[in-house]
């Protein structure tokens, strides 16, 4: 894994954030949830951070992060795509439409475009089956989808970004 530099004014917010939960080792998860919110993921220095900060061994800040599939040491792309690849999903073509996600952004699952704009991902089950196969890209949920549908979601990020 590549080593990062956390810069002081990063560390200082990692600090005031752990304060923020009173440096309580059983607030471990929260502060994970609001420190990634903050820097988009969870680097191998940043955990150690943490663990220093509430006084835990940095093996279970490292064991929380990569039991809870939510969290990532990996930075994700400012629009993360999670397709359901849960059972509905999976019988109704959501491995069709993983495949033109990947045909379309030249990506596997667990990579980010080179522009940083999208990443992706395949999750278990979203929870809308009625919807399926349903893709997530961050919390804006799309369903019944077809791989023709996939260009379209595409552009409407790109699309947003050139607004910006």
């Amino acid at each position: 894994m590549e080593k990062i530099c956390i810069s002081q004014r990063k560390a200082d917010e990692i600090k005031a954030i752990c304060n923020e939960f009173g440096n309580d080792p059983g607030e471990l998860i929260n502060i994970l949830h609001t420190v990634q919110g903050k820097l988009g993921y969870l680097p191998k220095e940043v955990q150690e951070l943490i663990a220093l900060q509430i006084g835990v061994p940095a093996s279970r800040v490292y064991g929380v992060v990569t039991f809870y599939s939510f969290f990532t040491m990996k930075p994700k792309g400012k629009y993360p795509i999670s397709v359901c690849m849960g059972t509905a999903c999976y019988v109704r073509g959501g491995e069709k439409v993983l495949d033109e996600f990947k045909r379309q952004l030249s990506i596997e699952v667990g990579q980010t475009t080179v522009d940083g704009l999208f990443s992706l991902d395949s999750l278990r089950c979203v929870g809308a089956c009625g919807l399926a196969p349903v893709v997530m890209v961050g919390s804006r949920v799309y369903g019944r989808l077809k791989p023709a549908d996939v260009k379209g979601i595409i552009d409407e990020f790109i699309e947003l970004e050139k607004e910006a």
